[in-house]
C-alpha cells in the first residue's frame, strides 16, 4: 500500500470512495509478496498491482463490487492451466487477496493508517480478514505509543482479542514484519479451524531504509541512483566540500560534508539492521576510522570499494585496530558481485545485486542453473503453515 499511498490520500482527502485489494497470503511461485496492493476508486481509476498482470482484471471487478455493496471479501487465486480464459496464476503459485471498501471518515483505524502510510511515519495497519462476520473489515492503526480504531463497536465483547492484537502488531512493527495473526476471541493464538477464530493481516510500515554512501566520486552517483530505485533514503558523505555537493548528486536525499567516521557517529540513533553502508573512498585515512566503527554496528550491510591489494592492506590495518575475525568477516570487499562490470553504472548494478542477495539470502547463481525456489525469503512450507486456522477464502482456479 505504501507504493500507492499518495493516491489513496488524495482520494481520501476529496471524500471519494474506493476499494483496496491487498495480497494477504502467498504460496508457491507467486508473483507478489504479502502487502502488495491495488486500489480502484468510485470512478473506475486503478493504481497499483497485486499480481503483475495475471489476475488484475478479476481483482479490479472485485474492487468495483466492494465499492458498490460495501462488503469486504477474501479471494484465493490459484493456478490456471492452458485455458487462456481461466482466472488464475500461470506461475503455479497462489495468492490470497483481501478486498476492502473504504469510505473516508467511516473508519478511524483505516483513516489514520492511510494517513500515517502516506506521511511515511511508522504504523502497523491491522485488518480482520476472516472470522465472525461482524469483525471482518475492522481496522486498527497501531503506532509505538497509540492505537486508533476498534475491532468492534462494543469493545467489551472483544477486549481480550483487541489487546492481544495490539501487543502482537506492535512487536511486528518494531521488527518491520508484515504477516497474519490467527487468534481466538480470547486473544490466544490458534492453529486450527474453530468457531470464534479470527484472522488479522498486519501490515508494518516503517520509514525507508537508509543507504549511506561514503566518498563523493563518480561511481557514487550511479550507486545513489540505484539506491533510490531500490527504495533507500540515500545520503552521500565526504569530507571534501568541493566534491560533496548537491549539484553533483541531485538524486541523493542529502549530501553531507563531514569526515565519514564522525558523521557515522552522529547517526547512531537513525541506523538499524536495514541500513547499508557503501564505502567508496578507497582512501585509508577515511576508510579505516569509518570501517572500524561500521563493522561493530548492527547494520545490514557494509561494503568497501578497492582492489585486492587495497582490501588486503585494509584488513591488516583493521586487524591491528583490534577488530575480531567475526567483525572482519562482515566486510564485503571488494564491494559488489562479479558481473564483469566496467562502467560506473555496471558497478552500481553489481553493488545493488550484492546488497539484494545479502538481504534476501540469494545464492548469486543464474536461476537457470538450479531448480530451487526463486524467492529465497519465502518458505513454501511456512506459508502453507500460516494458513492453519484460517477459514478458506473464495477460490479462483482453473
Amino acid at each position: 500500500m505504501q507504493d500507492i499511498a499518495e493516491q489513496l490520500r488524495a482520494w481520501h482527502a476529496s471524500g471519494r470512495a474506493f476499494a483496496v485489494a491487498t495480497v494477504v497470503g502467498v504460496s508457491g511461485s507467486a508473483p507478489r509478496h504479502p502487502g502488495a496492493a491495488m486500489a480502484v476508486d468510485a470512478d473506475g481509476e486503478a493504481v497499483g498491482s497485486v499480481s503483475g498482470g495475471c489476475v488484475e482484471g478479476a481483482v479490479y471487478e472485485l474492487c468495483r463490487a466492494a465499492i458498490a455493496d460495501g462488503e469486504p471479501v477474501l479471494e484465493r487465486f490459484g493456478y490456471s492451466d492452458e485455458d487462456a480464459f481461466a482466472v488464475g496464476l500461470t506461475c503455479g503459485g497462489a495468492l490470497d487477496v483481501f478486498v476492502q471498501p473504504v469510505l473516508p471518515g467511516a473508519d478511524a483505524g483505516l483513516d489514520t493508517g492511510i494517513a500515517h502510510i502516506a506521511a511515511g511515519t511508522a504504523v502497523a495497519l491491522v485488518r480482520v480478514i476472516a472470522g465472525p462476520g461482524a469483525l471482518v473489515g475492522a481496522a486498527l492503526a497501531v503506532t509505538a505509543d497509540g492505537v486508533t480504531g476498534a475491532l468492534s463497536p462494543t469493545p467489551s465483547t472483544v477486549g481480550a482479542l483487541e489487546r492481544a492484537v495490539v501487543v502482537r502488531a506492535r512487536a511486528m512493527l518494531e521488527a518491520g514484519r508484515t504477516g497474519r495473526l490467527v487468534l481466538g476471541l480470547d486473544g490466544r493464538p490458534c492453529d486450527e479451524h474453530g468457531l470464534g477464530t479470527v484472522t488479522c493481516f498486519v501490515e508494518s510500515y516503517v520509514p525507508a531504509p537508509r543507504m549511506l554512501v561514503f566518498g563523493a566520486i563518480d561511481f557514487a552517483a550511479a550507486v545513489v541512483r540505484i539506491g533510490r530505485f531500490l527504495g533507500y533514503r540515500v545520503t552521500v558523505c565526504d569530507a571534501r566540500p568541493v566534491f560533496a555537493t548537491a549539484r553533483r548528486f541531485p538524486e541523493a536525499d542529502e549530501v553531507v560534508v563531514d569526515w565519514p567516521h564522525r558523521y557515522l557517529d552522529s547517526q547512531l540513533g537513525r541506523i538499524d539492521g536495514r541500513t547499508v553502508l557503501c564505502v567508496l573512498t578507497h582512501d585509508a585515512k577515511f576508510d579505516i576510522p569509518l570501517l572500524e566503527r561500521a563493522l561493530r554496528l548492527p547494520v545490514g550491510y557494509v561494503g568497501a570499494m578497492g582492489s585486492r591489494r587495497t582490501h588486503r592492506d585494509r584488513v591488516a590495518r583493521l586487524r591491528e585496530a583490534g577488530l575480531t575475525e567475526a567483525e572482519l568477516a562482515r566486510l564485503r570487499s571488494p564491494i559488489g558481485l562479479d558481473l564483469g562490470s566496467r562502467t560506473a553504472e555496471e558497478t552500481a548494478v553489481s553493488v545493488a545485486a550484492e546488497i539484494i542477495a545479502h538481504r534476501r539470502g540469494g545464492g548469486c547463481l543464474p536461476l537457470s542453473a538450479s531448480d530451487g525456489p526463486i524467492h529465497h525469503d519465502v518458505s513454501p512450507t511456512a506459508t502453507e503453515g500460516d494458513r492453519s486456522g484460517e477459514p478458506e477464502p473464495h477460490t479462483h482456479a482453473a
